[in-house]
């Protein structure tokens, strides 16, 4: 695991799970300002859907990356990607998560 001792300290953001069938799953994530996800490892391919415009910083294990994301602008990622998502905004930021399953 590649939490950092700072994380300990940080509020978990909340995921509520809105859907699920045999295709996919769609959870609605909010994040309270300085709020992160943990540590965790994605199954599957996912497509995440910003409802919240801002700043959300990526902890990779090695290094933190920030990335401007934008309402209604998506991006995606393969299963396997491990990391922990951060919110630095002094706001809550929201997105929609929906992984694909095989």
């Amino acid at each position: 695991m590649a939490e950092r001792p700072e994380d300990a300290k940080r509020v978990l953001a909340k995921g509520t799970k809105q859907l699920e069938t045999d295709r996919a799953i769609v959870t609605e994530w909010r994040f309270p300002p300085g709020g992160h996800t943990g540590w965790h490892r994605h199954g599957h391919d996912y497509v995440v859907v910003p409802i919240t415009s801002g700043e959300l910083a990526i902890w990779t294990g090695t290094q933190e990356v920030r990335s401007a994301l934008a309402t209604g602008v998506s991006y995606t990622r393969a299963a396997g990607v491990e990391h922990d998502v951060i919110n630095p905004n002094d706001f809550e930021f929201v997105f929609i998560e929906v992984e694909l399953k095989p």
